[in-house]
């Protein structure tokens, strides 16, 4: 078995492009691999969260992961700051980067364009993000487009460490499935689904109320004309909801284009609205009796011991090599 790890952020509300890109992936993978899965809220703090909202947010996303499918006897889940190997092990890895690695990383020119003062968290935190991975010494490491700059300068501080100190770090690699990996924002589908975005119209969060998707949808942005085709680069905005379609329903895009051929948009999102909304409410349904029944601390708790066990013999062996004294007595 390959190990894998991978995180999401506790801001902001968890959307259908999180559960299609990265969840359903999660799910899939516990059963052929060793899976990690954590909430990453010391990466959210390179950011300001309000204290209230970031606890609240980090409780939620854990139900939502077992909402989803990822079976807690299956998958390692856990939360990253319960395991302050993390922390320790991205201290070192920032000794190891350069400014210019860490200058050139896209997301934090993205973030800070414009800003007049931009936190050291942020600059740094792709070397918190190599410790995570590195930790586990993962295989595998499901990751959209947007964080692949992140995986490749991990590739390139666990080839620096092993060519410094000894070979001791796997090399991890991307797994990006062909399809689902990265759903497109409802108003503009030139962006990506994000959780971070102004505009609540622009994504489903998992826990919007029906009639609240079905309003959202029913207000997506479509391409001019009524065809119902998969056509991303001449209707990326059709294109995008029948990605969604087909992921909901479980249907080939094949499938969809034949089933609304000569209908136009009208039936083809009312349609769409439903199947959203038939895989939501179950997972609605299970995240809320997870909350009500408090057991998501036993499964964190549970999930930080294993983590902690891999962890903290591998930061013991990276400080080994590294030249640390070990205590004694």
């Amino acid at each position: 078995m390959k190990k894998v790890l991978s995180g999401i952020q506790p801001s902001g509300q968890l959307t259908l492009g999180n559960y299609i890109g990265a969840l359903q992936n999660f799910v899939k993978l516990q059963h052929s691999e060793e899976c990690f899965f954590m909430i990453v809220d010391l990466h959210a703090i390179s950011v300001p969260q309000d204290p209230a909202n970031l606890r609240e947010q980090t409780e939620a996303v854990a139900a939502l992961f077992i909402a989803a499918g990822i079976d807690p006897s299956k998958a390692t889940v856990f939360v990253q700051s319960h395991v302050r190997e993390h922390a320790e092990l991205g201290w070192l890895f920032t000794t190891l980067a350069n400014m210019g690695e860490l200058e050139r990383m896209t997301q934090f020119k993205d973030k800070s364009s414009g800003k007049e003062s931009v936190g050291a968290g942020l600059f740094v935190y792709p070397t918190l993000m190599a410790a995570d991975i590195l930790l586990y010494n993962a295989d595998l490491v499901p990751v959209g487009d947007d964080q692949k700059q992140h995986l490749e300068l991990t590739r390139d501080l666990a080839h620096r460490f092993n060519t410094r100190f000894g070979s001791y770090f796997t090399i991890p690699e991307p797994y990006i499935p062909k399809v689902g990996a990265r759903i497109m924002s409802l108003d503009d589908a030139s962006k990506k689904m994000s959780k971070s975005n102004p505009n609540p119209a622009s994504f489903i969060a998992l826990l919007d109320p029906p009639d609240v998707i079905r309003k959202k949808i029913s207000r997506a942005t479509t391409d001019s004309g009524r065809e119902v085709k998969y056509d991303p680069a001449n209707k990326p905005e059709i294109s995008n909801l029948i990605g969604i379609y087909s992921h909901c329903a479980n249907m080939s895009i094949a499938e969809i284009e034949a089933r609304y051929e000569g209908q136009g948009y009208g039936p083809f999102k009312k349609d769409l609205a439903e199947h959203v909304v038939s895989v939501l409410e179950p997972l609605q349904n299970k995240y809320h009796d997870i909350r009500n029944s408090g057991e998501i601390h036993t499964i964190l708790k549970q999930g930080a011991e294993r983590a902690s066990e891999v962890a903290s013999r591998t930061l013991a062996d990276a400080k080994d090599l590294m030249g640390f004294l070990r205590p004694r007595g």
